[in-house]
């Protein structure tokens, strides 16, 4: 049951026909799109495949849900289903979405067909291959009453998996797959351990929408989601999404509304195929914590290089493993799925230098990995704690303020695994304040490296360098794993944690710091795997705005003035004060 919170809604903008790939309300509509059909000029389809609109689904409070269901035009059997659920509009489609983004994110059109729900599985690819997709509109989106992400979500979705496990074309095993919004479904429905639910994908999503998206370490952000609420979500006009930063408002810290939005990993039973990766901002930390927690080894872990979307569209190997992964657990095939490495792990090289994919590990974090303290001193990471203190300060308000951090390898380096900052920190200008760590790579020169999220071949770009400042966006570039942690909720439960490197912050309640108090924040760094050669370095940055690319500011308000960082910040080092960041040597 959803918890008893009475929730703050946004209104969002009312479908139009022609808008977002909506095409109006169509019960009882079937149609066939024969092979070849090409109506979006993308992909043609190469086979038949049946469409049925708006199939209605009356969940267990009554409420209705409309689904689409493409199939295989004259199947001769029954076959399983794969459900693409999210609150985007059941016919919003990559090919909708991706030219906002740089580059097209890389993808295309000739790798869609139009009728792919935007992040899931493309019918063009998979009615072929003898499945059905089933894309859903979820509560408020489309024709539907109410938007609600959570535990009502998690219902729906389990009543949703029985009712099309019963219809008369499906073998009874469902499955689900996509990215991010469809990803991060997949953790809550699996929780609820629908019976029909035999196998899920999530390519990439994060499990606690406070600690990983919104609210990460305390320090509130709208992210990506304005952009998604204005150019995405549809909805009729008694409905409405959770108003997160009126949420947020209310109560800064974890309540029952934002404890809801955080997955039961160890309740999900069914196998799971999990893809994550160092370089996105979001999800990162979802995968590894699913990885952990899911509490059987029926599951996978293939942690990649690339964009989440480009890696699902425009690879065809990912997709070939996927399929492998389906025809094992919902048609009952004895393929070699199996045999699958349980972890693989890739290291990212920086600059203009593709990453090294495929690294087959034991187990993540790999077992037997060396974690290393460096002290913090005078801007070099150091083997030993200096003996006398000293502090080193920067502006808080400037992203061009923030000191740093460095060591340079003698020799070859790969670190792969969970860094910790343990950081000891003062300001004397408030009581509260956010702190923000990255770790970057340095060249020989001493030139900081980004990794570029696309293989060079797919980009219209040679060299990194030659991306203007106006396309240089987190989609495209990523410049390391980074750590955020707001002082006021530095409070741990060791019992909660996934792994001491990362320690859990209930953020239940703040504890302010009188001005110029020196206040130890340990902060769980999100995973990261990078290769060092001799002569390169690794430089820990701390400043006090987020260490990022802002393509996302332009859809949101400001943060009001007493969530913002002001004056400086200093980090204590040496003495009593043994700042330090833990590194993963393996």
């Amino acid at each position: 049951m959803p918890p008893p919170v009475q929730v703050a809604r946004k209104r969002i903008t009312e479908p139009k026909i022609g808008e977002n790939g909506y095409q109006g309300f169509q019960p009882g509509k079937t149609e066939v799109l024969p092979a070849g059909w090409n109506g979006h000029n993308a992909k043609p389809l190469q086979s038949d495949i049946r469409v049925d609109h708006d199939v209605e689904i009356v969940v267990r409070d009554g409420c209705r849900l409309y689904v689409d269901i493409y199939r295989p035009e004259n199947s001769t059997e029954k076959i399983p289903a794969i459900l693409s659920w999210s609150f985007y509009g059941k016919k919003y489609s990559a090919l909708e979405m991706l030219p906002m983004c740089v580059w097209n994110c890389c993808v295309p059109r000739s790798d869609l067909s139009g009728i792919e729900k935007f992040e899931g599985l493309d019918p063009e690819a998979w009615c072929p291959k003898g499945y059905a997709i089933v894309s859903v509109d979820t509560r408020g989106a489309g024709n539907r009453e109410i938007s609600v992400m959570g535990s009502q979500d998690a219902e729906d979705g389990y009543d949703v998996v029985e009712a099309i496990a019963k219809m008369d074309w499906c073998n009874g095993a469902v499955g689900m797959a996509g990215n991010s919004a469809l990803a991060i479904s997949q953790w809550f429905i699996a929780a609820q351990q629908p019976p029909s639910l035999k196998a899920i994908a999530p390519l990439e999503g994060s499990g606690d929408i406070y600690r990983e998206q919104f609210c990460r370490g305390g320090w509130f952000s709208m992210s990506n989601f304005d952009l998604i609420a204005k150019a995405i979500v549809r909805g009729q006009s008694h409905s409405g999404l959770e108003d997160f930063e009126e949420m947020y408002r209310r109560s800064p810290v974890s309540s029952p509304f934002w404890e809801d939005k955080r997955a039961d990993m160890t309740k999900i039973k069914c196998p799971a195929f999990i893809r994550g990766s160092d370089v996105s901002s979001i999800h990162t930390m979802g995968s590894i914590r699913a990885w952990l927690e899911i509490p059987h080894n029926d599951k996978w872990l293939y942690w990649g290089s690339k964009q989440e979307w480009f890696e699902l569209y425009s690879i065809p190997h990912s997709m070939n493993e996927l399929t492998k992964f389906f025809d094992y657990y919902l048609k009952g095939k004895k393929n070699d799925w199996p045999k699958t490495p349980k972890v693989r792990w890739s290291a990212l090289q920086f600059g203009d230098r593709e990453p090294i994919d495929d690294i087959l590990l034991e187990d993540f974090p790999v077992p037997g990995t060396e974690y290393r303290e460096l002290f913090f001193h005078n801007n070099k990471l150091c083997t030993q704690l200096e003996k006398t203190s000293t502090a080193l300060s920067y502006n808080s308000e400037m992203h061009t303020s923030f000191v740093e951090f460095e060591h340079k390898f003698d020799k070859k380096a790969r670190l792969i695994g969970l860094p910790k900052a343990n950081l000891y920190v003062s300001c004397n200008d408030r009581d509260d304040f956010t702190v923000f760590v990255v770790i970057r790579k340095k060249d020989r020169d001493g030139r900081e490296l980004m990794h570029l999220n696309f293989p060079f071949s797919a980009t219209p770009i040679k060299s990194i360098d030659d991306i203007p400042l106006k396309d240089r966006m987190s989609l495209n570039l990523h410049l390391g794993s980074t750590g955020i942690l707001r002082a006021s909720q530095r409070a741990i439960d060791p019992t909660r944690s996934m792994h001491p490197q990362f320690p859990f912050h209930p953020h239940k309640t703040q504890e302010k710091v009188p001005p110029g108090s020196v206040v130890k924040l340990e902060i769980g760094i999100w995973a990261m795997g990078v290769d060092f050669d001799a002569g390169e370095s690794i430089c820990v940055r701390v400043g006090g705005q987020y260490p990022s690319h802002e393509e996302f500011k332009s859809f949101s308000q400001p943060r009001p003035e007493h969530e913002l960082n002001r004056g400086k910040h200093f980090i204590h080092c040496g003495g009593e004060y043994p700042s330090s960041i833990i590194l993963p040597f393996i």
